[in-house]
């Protein structure tokens, strides 16, 4: 499987995740590094002056220090040295004393140190003591007390440098930094979501089956700044969170591990997008510490992660399986990554995002009541605002509809007298006609049915109206009021027509209509 990074630019890096493959990098001018990929910090001191003289006072760790070629010649040269001085100075004895002129070394005469001749014989006469060998041929003799003396300063100073030589070989033998070529760093990090925040990622591994101890991991981010005063810091340094505030930042390392720092407000990454990745230009040190299982020194493997190897919008693949009883890590899946969907957007920039297409929600405003029936605000409803719609009918129903059935059938047999005093014509004191015309609109109800009415010389459909938010105790008082028996509303326009028929003032539809009955 194979996914391509792309960029918001002229630079591209081709990530590939099939077996046995290999990244390759973008063809890019190479930027200096401050701590190159296998840990060496990339940074050297120069016109020290009389400090240099700090470097001899801990010599031991001056000599720890130096490579090996450095360690090796100086080890060879102090052994070699010191076996010349101090042969010079068994065959210094042997002159002063004059053992070299007796050459055979007769019965009678008695040298300071036996069968020494000439210089040779007086190194491996040396060689003999330091080293302990003890052939028998060439030893001390009692007569000579400055021999005693130089034997004493030998044996001092043989333990000496070989305490100090190879104490140091041994000490450089055990560095713990070896221990570090077996901790692997991933090639690139990546940045990509993880429980739905975006986080800066990278992996670490531990090719040894011997643990790392209290294994604990810092991150740091080198990148030069400018301080509001206008001090410019070159390499200014700032600590990355990977955990330390919940304890992840202490790893148990028996398997690879993927490390995550949440790209928070806290975040100096908080508004790095993937546009501003490619003008970025920092660079993150990780820093591995531990204890070595098996020696009980403190181990550290360092790496660095420059801005071009940060994979925008990629993922570590899985290395871990499970086989028949252990779990099995396929480390030549250790650095491959697969592309997977990311927001190319920095966690700024979908903050202010969210909270502009997230509005507030609008205040609701309280509707103010509306006038009841008995009670209009001491202003007289219009004619407007007296009549209904027709489409609020079926309301109107539904609120008779919830009359108790008591009031319901007192209701009915009200119209019903209203219906004979039409009919009859009953005539009221003025000599008007009967009539529903002038029966207040505030108080009439919608019915299915509609009271016929001469008006204007025509027939027409008179609609009964309720106010919307009238309440039926008040509907009923007024109902009560003016259907009452005898009493119906006057036909404005109609002549008195004292003791004559009713049925003469009705329209020519209703008189045939009595007529049939």
């Amino acid at each position: 499987m194979s996914a391509i990074r792309r960029k918001f630019g002229e630079d591209y890096q081709v990530v590939n995740t099939d077996r046995g493959m290999t990244f390759s990098a973008p063809v890019k001018k190479k930027r200096q590094r401050f701590v190159e990929k296998n840990g060496r910090c990339n940074v050297q001191h120069g016109n020290l002056g009389g400090e240099t003289s700090r470097y001899i006072s801990d010599l031991f760790t001056t000599l720890v220090d130096l490579k090996w070629r450095w360690n090796l010649l100086i080890f060879i040269l102090t052994y070699t040295v010191a076996w010349l001085v101090m042969a010079s100075m068994w065959w210094v004895i042997a002159y002063i004393r004059g053992d070299l002129s007796h050459g055979g070394h007769d019965s009678s005469y008695t040298p300071c140190v036996a069968n020494v001749y000439n210089f040779p014989s007086a190194f491996l006469f040396f060689i003999e003591t330091e080293a302990t060998i003890g052939y028998g041929y060439r030893y001390i003799t009692e007569k000579c007390p400055e021999g005693i003396i130089l034997f004493l300063f030998q044996s001092l100073l043989g333990s000496i440098v070989d305490a100090f030589l190879i104490g140091c070989m041994f000490i450089k033998m055990s560095q713990p930094k070896k221990r570090a070529e077996t901790l692997m760093f991933s090639q690139d990090a990546v940045v990509s979501q993880r429980d739905g925040k975006l986080c800066l990622m990278f992996r670490v591994g531990n090719l040894r089956n011997s643990h790392m101890v209290s294994a604990q991991i810092r991150c740091k981010l080198i990148k030069s700044r400018q301080t509001p005063e206008g001090e410019f810091l070159p390499l200014d340094q700032c600590e990355l969170d990977v955990g330390f505030g919940t304890g992840a930042d202490q790893l148990f390392l028996v398997s690879p591990l993927t490390i995550c720092h949440e790209i928070n407000t806290k975040s100096p990454f908080f508004d790095l997008s993937q546009r501003s990745l490619m003008n970025e230009q920092f660079e993150i040190v990780v820093i591995l510490e531990g204890i070595v299982e098996t020696t009980g020194m403190t181990c550290q493997a360092r790496t660095s992660y420059t801005e071009d190897e940060v994979l925008w919008g990629h993922r570590f693949l899985p290395v871990m399986s499970l086989e028949e009883g252990f779990f099995r890590v396929d480390y030549s899946q250790f650095h491959n990554t697969f592309e997977v969907p990311t927001p190319p957007y920095s966690v700024k920039e979908q903050e202010e995002k969210s909270s502009i297409t997230s509005p507030n929600p609008l205040p609701v405003t309280p509707t103010p009541p509306s006038p009841s029936l008995g009670n209009n605000g001491g202003r007289v409803l219009g004619r407007k605002e007296r009549l209904l719609s027709a489409d609020y009918a079926d309301h109107i129903e539904d609120q008779a509809t919830r009359i108790p059935p008591k009031l319901q059938r007192m209701s009915s047999t009200k119209e019903e007298n209203l219906w004979r005093g039409l009919k009859t014509g009953t005539a009221l004191p003025g000599g008007k006609a009967s009539s529903t015309g002038d029966l207040p609109l505030s108080i009439q109800r919608l019915r299915s049915s509609s009271i016929p009415v001469v008006r204007q010389g025509h027939l027409e459909e008179q609609v009964q109206l309720l106010p919307l938010d009238g309440e039926a105790e008040e509907v009923e008082m007024e109902r009560d009021r003016l259907v009452s028996p005898g009493i119906s509303t006057i036909t404005q326009g109609q002549a008195p027509l004292g003791g004559g028929r009713p049925e003469d003032n009705l329209p020519a539809k209703l008189r045939r209509m009595n007529a049939d009955r």
